[in-house]
């Protein structure tokens, strides 16, 4: 952080421009923050019927003086553990308000403070805080706050005022300073730590003739100007160089995605574009509810044990897709897999005409690799499917809710050198998929999108053509069970 005072920042004579004063904004979701912005500016000159996505400036000028105002994303409020790790009784809930609803996620595209402060070169004489005094300010949006300035580098908080938005709604005769005490602790270390510097502001004031609190609030900045000597603040060079190479980085991101939408809208088959897949593992591993995951609601059944291959489709994310569900193998030897269940693994392929794209080999996050089951697993699809399923498997980790905030890649690592191995055979494709509730899990499209990609990488091979031996009569009974329903016509097809 570097402080710096300049001509034209005290009014010098000799400045051709009349004093500026910049205005930095920030906020929580909801805070009256861009309101704030258009009533300093005396017009509505940001838009307050969508949510700030990126920082936007406005200026206009106050008693001869030059003011910017700088508006920017609502901060993302952290996710309070106690709360994410509490199951809520629907019953008890049932037709009852949640106290602090659930706030949408932060738009991807969204830009940090940084952003906010290089558009009111060379820095912010203020940085305005704007809390609303109709919602609770806990610990959590403490954090957000700390997070925020703790972002822009050291000393902001000398160039920091809080700004209460919707006093008006305060009940009558009680004033902001009795709000303040009577909030809580959080609230006032906010205060405290802008140096007992804040200003309550009424947005629905802004069109009265006895509406003072722009002039208030430009003489309290005045008096932090003058206690700072001053001063602005400016970012620091290395957190600046760290925001353009994220902005970068987020650019560069998106025309990937853009590249890899076009080149999918190019994929053999056209629209709507197919994908076949075939759900292999142990049992009771989760298969058929990952396959209600991906398709998006209850196609099979799960929590009982799957008998004979079963097909289902559906529209997902603008594709076809086809998926098999099959029997569970044994976790430790191919032999001990029933032959009539190996039968089933194949007869599930045969299903997918011409072939699947991709075998789906899903394994649960809380379960162990070892060498024997690591092996068991390659045998089961080498033995059944051949030499060069290698190229046609992802592994599908499963339960991902287990993983809480723990990065599949640190699991992995974890995971020892048997899952690695494991991967390394699949061509290291995996994902991870919370397969408890149908239809909510986002990153099934980004799922679709790793197999599409790995359709591009195997060419002429895109899927797993369908061997003669799968479909012969002859294998079509279990030697070791040959009652009537094992027969593949007993296959449910829909």
């Amino acid at each position: 952080m570097a402080a710096v005072s300049s001509a034209s920042d005290t009014g010098d004579p000799r400045s051709r421009q009349p004093p500026e004063r910049r205005l930095l904004i920030l906020g929580g979701p909801q805070s009256g923050k861009t309101s704030t912005a258009n009533s300093i500016l005396g017009d509505e000159v940001f838009d307050v019927a969508t949510e700030t996505t990126h920082s936007n400036v406005g200026q206009t000028e106050i008693y001869g003086r030059r003011v910017t105002v700088v508006d920017t994303p609502p901060w993302a409020i952290p996710s309070d553990p106690a709360v994410e790790n509490t199951e809520p009784d629907p019953e008890e809930n049932a037709g009852a308000e949640s106290e602090n609803p659930a706030l949408p996620p932060q738009s991807l595209d969204s830009e940090g403070p940084c952003m906010g402060a290089i558009l009111c070169p060379p820095g912010p004489h203020a940085i305005l805080l704007v809390v609303s005094v109709t919602q609770p300010f806990t610990e959590t949006e403490k954090r957000a706050a700390d997070e925020q300035l703790g972002a822009l580098g050291g000393g902001t908080w000398r160039y920091s005022m809080v700004v209460f938005t919707g006093v008006d709604k305060l009940p009558k005769e009680v004033f902001i300073e009795e709000h303040i005490a009577n909030t809580g602790e959080a609230l006032q270390w906010l205060v405290e730590r802008c140096g007992s510097r804040y200003h309550a502001f009424d947005n629905t004031r802004k069109e009265t003739e006895d509406n003072t609190q722009v002039p208030e609030l430009m003489e309290k900045v005045e008096e932090m100007i003058t206690d700072n000597q001053g001063w602005y603040f400016e970012v620091n060079e290395l957190i600046l160089l760290e925001e353009e190479q994220a902005r970068r980085a987020l650019e560069e991101e998106t025309m990937r995605m853009e590249e890899h939408a076009r080149q999918r809208d190019q994929m053999i088959g056209g629209p709507p574009r197919e994908l076949r897949l075939l759900l292999l593992g142990w049992k009771g591993v989760g298969k058929s509810s990952v396959g209600n995951s991906i398709l998006g609601r209850r196609y099979f059944e799960s929590g009982q044990e799957t008998e004979l291959c079963l097909r289902r489709q559906a529209l997902v994310s603008g594709r076809r897709i086809t998926i098999v569900d099959t029997p569970g193998w044994d976790w430790f030897s191919v032999r001990r897999t029933p032959k009539r269940i190996r039968q089933e693994s194949q007869r599930g392929a045969a299903l997918l005409r011409p072939g699947p794209h991709t075998l789906l080999l899903v394994l649960p996050v809380v379960s162990s690799l070892t060498a024997r089951k690591r092996r068991t697993l390659l045998s089961h699809i080498e033995t059944l499917f051949g030499d060069n399923a290698c190229l046609h498997t992802m592994v599908l980790f499963s339960c991902g809710d287990w993983l809480g905030r723990t990065p599949i890649e640190e699991h992995i690592l974890r995971g020892g050198r048997e899952l690695q191995r494991l991967l390394e055979f699949c061509g290291n494709y995996y994902h991870v998929l919370d397969s408890k509730i149908p239809g909510k899990d986002r990153t099934v499209s980004v799922l679709l999108d790793k197999m599409e990609e790995m359709i591009r990488e195997n060419g002429d091979k895109a899927f797993l053509p369908i061997q003669t031996e799968w479909l012969s009569e002859e294998s079509s009974y279990s030697s070791d069970n040959t009652e009537p329903e094992d027969d593949c016509r007993g296959c449910q097809v829909q």
